[in-house]
């Protein structure tokens, strides 16, 4: 099970990422893009994944992955409940949805020439 001190402590490492305490719930944000963030109660991890990408993704663990609601669904998003993620797992997410948001440059920088 992943906790909120375990999403932190990846983020916290992501170039241009700030936290946020937005009406209970913390947020993980580039500018004013959000790429991650938890449900009030701290049992789902929200974050930036591919709209094209998305069903796949949770057709391949709908225990794990959960389409957001309605509203949401025109972002690029997708929920996961943290007690089903392991670290690395959610690293990985975490990573990507953070990539969605920043230059190419500094994606390359942190993941690396072949992220991309």
């Amino acid at each position: 099970m992943v906790t909120v001190d375990d999403i932190r402590a990846v983020a916290k490492t992501l170039p241009r990422t700030t936290e946020h305490l937005i009406r209970d719930r913390v947020k993980f944000r580039v500018g004013q893009i959000v790429y991650a963030a938890l449900s009030r109660d701290e049992t789902v991890l929200g974050f930036g994944f591919p709209r094209e990408e998305r069903e796949a993704l949770v057709a391949s663990d709908p225990v794990k992955f959960a389409f957001p609601s309605e509203s949401d669904m025109r972002f690029q998003w997708v929920h996961a409940s943290m007690a089903e993620l392991d670290v690395e797992e959610m690293t990985e997410l975490v990573e990507g949805a953070w990539a969605l948001c920043v230059p190419k440059k500094l994606i390359r920088a942190r993941l690396g020439e072949d992220y991309l």
